[in-house]
């Protein structure tokens, strides 16, 4: 007689941190509380509750009582061998290129990849270089290279957008390629930028098992176009190993700072329109500071609790402004990608236990809010402005935040994280007052919500104009191709299709089948 197993699916479980973080420790609470002797407990959800002083971590587990797990969280992708197949020219090796490249792999088609930037390895030395150098390689740097913009951007992959495509593929597709499990049950789910790099690089490697093919330091000039079908692209390739390629439709998945290509496609008629983004600052607190408002208590997060984390909101004036790209024990990174810029971001290692917690704080600007300028040439213009400010260098401007409130210059400031220095400056008065005036207005609400929030403790350091693309690729609904242009797929974040590494996968998977479909079409 075949032994009976029992398993109990999808118990949902409310427990305090110490007994939320590993598996021993939440059956030592099943069979404690409930009386239950699990074989083995699996998290499917995971997240924490810190609106009352005791801190709660909601659990949805999944329990084995006489019988062990599964042995696959998922089900594996089986990628074919692509090599004599038809091919694709992918342009940019971010999320939105890489996820469309494995796609087309799985739809039985042969990706090309071609990135203006170095692979994750050699990149990370350009980064390096920053400091001691205070220039930064136009190809090669916190916005271009393999991996995009993400890879060395702290690797959140939390989004909002799950309405037009499989989210959980994605994050299954990173954990195959070899990121941790958690981020499959993490409400908030993160790699982190010390492990992501690795996790591409196994991408990458997977794309060229199959018979794909990836270039390095090879920036896409333009499109081949013929009677209003693009059938390539021109390159520019530093490395001289270039052949040329079959005739091949194109998938533009480069990138929210790729300006060259946004002016080349403006030049030659291929029809964009404008579209809102964010500007504002980077704001940095002490972690621990972070950590005892988040969690209402003087010891912080404690022995269990995770790096605290914070979202905020706010109307002022008819215009959003909130936190974006919230990064728990991480740093500020200077994320120019080109000379005379000044742009910063925020970046966290995976466990999240740096001494200092940032985040963007931004303020919504629509076409409207700047007659007679493109929103391309707004950033452009801030982030020289801001530059100048900073004497020229990688030094960034900067401003203690009760100071920058009050509209005072900060005599001095505190230690930060932003490895190439910061300067003092008067941000609340050269930037322009239709930001600074929210950005003021919403940390005073949120100081009064959240005391020792407002707090010179803090600094606020500019200038933060990279959240999303200045304009849209325009493209049909349902073809995902470009409204004129057959062949042509803009995708991604730099396309104006996503705002993050999951929607820009997602966005790319889009892109990869609707490749097929046109395919399909013309052979």
């Amino acid at each position: 007689m075949p032994h009976l197993y029992v398993m109990v699916n999808e118990l949902l479980l409310r427990i305090l941190p110490q007994d939320a973080y590993n598996e021993q420790s939440i059956r030592s609470y099943l069979a404690r509380e409930k009386g239950l002797q699990a074989n083995a407990v699996r998290v499917v959800r995971r997240s924490i509750d810190a609106r009352q002083r005791t801190i709660y971590v909601n659990l949805t587990v999944r329990i084995y009582v006489g019988e062990d797990p599964e042995a696959n969280l998922f089900e594996p992708i089986i990628y074919p061998d692509v090599s004599e197949k038809p091919t694709v020219i992918v342009v940019g090796a971010g999320p939105g290129g890489l996820f469309a490249a494995l796609h087309l792999i799985e739809l039985g088609l042969r990706p090309i990849i071609v990135e203006r930037g170095k692979d994750v390895h050699e990149r990370k030395k350009d980064l390096a270089r920053i400091r001691p150098e205070q220039q930064v390689n136009p190809e090669s740097n916190y916005a271009f290279g393999e991996g995009g913009a993400g890879a060395y951007s702290d690797g959140k992959l939390y989004t909002r957008s799950k309405k037009r495509g499989n989210t959980d593929k994605i994050l299954q597709v990173f954990v195959q390629h070899g990121a941790s499990p958690a981020i499959l049950s993490d409400a908030h789910p993160h790699i982190g930028t010390d492990r992501l790099p690795r996790v591409i690089e196994n991408m990458r490697r997977t794309i060229l098992k199959c018979g794909g093919e990836v270039h390095f330091e090879t920036r896409m000039t333009g499109l081949q176009i013929h009677n209003n079908k693009v059938t390539g692209i021109e390159v520019e390739d530093t490395r001289n190993t270039w052949h040329e390629l079959p005739s091949s439709p194109v998938i533009l998945a480069t990138g929210h700072s790729a300006r060259d290509v946004y002016r080349w496609l403006i030049a030659h008629d291929v029809e964009t329109e404008a579209k809102g983004i964010a500007v504002g600052v980077r704001l940095e607190h002490p972690a621990e500071l972070i950590d005892q408002i988040q969690y209402h208590s003087r010891q912080g997060r404690g022995k269990w609790l995770p790096a605290a984390e914070y979202s905020m909101v706010r109307q002022v004036n008819g215009r959003g402004v909130y936190s974006f790209c919230m990064c728990p024990g991480g740093f500020v990174v200077p994320a120019a990608s080109g000379p005379e810029q000044i742009v910063v971001n925020g970046m966290s290692p995976s466990n999240r236990n740096g001494r200092w917690s940032n985040s963007g704080m931004v303020v919504e600007i629509r076409p409207e809010d700047i007659p007679g300028q493109t929103m391309l040439d707004f950033q452009e213009g801030l982030e020289r402005q801001c530059w100048l400010q900073g004497n020229q260098r990688q030094t960034a401007p900067a401003q203690r935040m009760a100071d920058f409130v009050n509209g005072r210059l900060s005599c001095e400031l505190n230690p930060s994280s932003y490895a190439p220095g910061l300067i003092a400056s008067p941000l609340h008065f050269w930037m322009p007052h239709f930001i600074t005036d929210r950005l003021r207005e919403a940390f005073r609400f949120w100081g009064r919500q959240k005391n020792g929030f407002l707090t010179n403790e803090a600094t606020v350091i500019g200038v933060e104009t990279r959240t999303s693309s200045p304009l849209r690729i325009l493209r049909n609904g349902d073809t995902l191709q470009h409204i004129r242009l057959q062949g042509l797929f803009p995708c991604g974040e730099g396309a104006g299709y996503a705002g993050g590494i999951v929607s820009a996968g997602v966005d790319g998977e889009l892109c990869a089948e609707a490749c097929k479909e046109y395919l399909a079409t013309i052979q």
